[in-house]
């Protein structure tokens, strides 16, 4: 059986099936989330997610303002606060923590309209929204969110504030 057209034949299939996995690898690899190779090479272009956040005010709240500023953080505050509260840290502000924690993850900045909506470009993955809304009473937001998708809407409400607290 080893004549040379059967050698010849067992080559190509051997080619082809190298072919075909190489093929079927890269098929794979072009098609991972947050890759630069998403897209068509266009990095950044298409893995970033349009992020509506809505405020939606309660029967109560009508005397605050509704253009209030947003941040959100690709890293849970809190969580950096309560690192930086469980061990000295002698001459070192919160403040100077943060921003050598964030260095790498520079927060995200809106500011919503006065119908009380924003939309921000922001890539895919977990993120926190810190929102202060002042009045007779002050709501604040610190809302963990999965963000996914080309396009999302997150609502502030009563519900899912962090805190209400007097103003006096």
């Amino acid at each position: 059986m080893n004549t040379p057209g059967y050698n010849i034949f067992a080559g190509i299939l051997r080619a082809a099936l190298v072919a075909s996995l190489l093929g079927a690898g890269w098929s794979i690899y072009r098609n991972l989330p947050g890759g630069e190779l998403a897209a068509g090479g266009a990095a950044g272009a298409q893995s970033e997610t349009a992020l509506q956040i809505v405020l939606r005010r309660g029967p109560t709240d009508t005397s605050a303002p509704m253009d209030i500023p947003v941040e959100l953080y690709s890293i849970d505050v809190a969580a950096l606060r309560r690192e930086y509260g469980s061990e000295p840290r002698p001459g070192m502000r919160f403040d100077d923590f943060l921003a050598r924690r964030l260095k790498s993850h520079p927060p995200v900045t809106s500011r919503l309209d006065r119908g009380g909506q924003a939309t921000v470009m922001i890539t895919p993955g977990k993120w926190w929204i810190h929102a202060l809304l002042s009045g007779e009473q002050n709501v604040e937001w610190r809302l963990p969110v999965e963000v996914a998708g080309r396009r999302q809407t997150v609502e502030l409400t009563s519900e899912n504030a962090y805190a209400r607290m007097k103003s006096f």
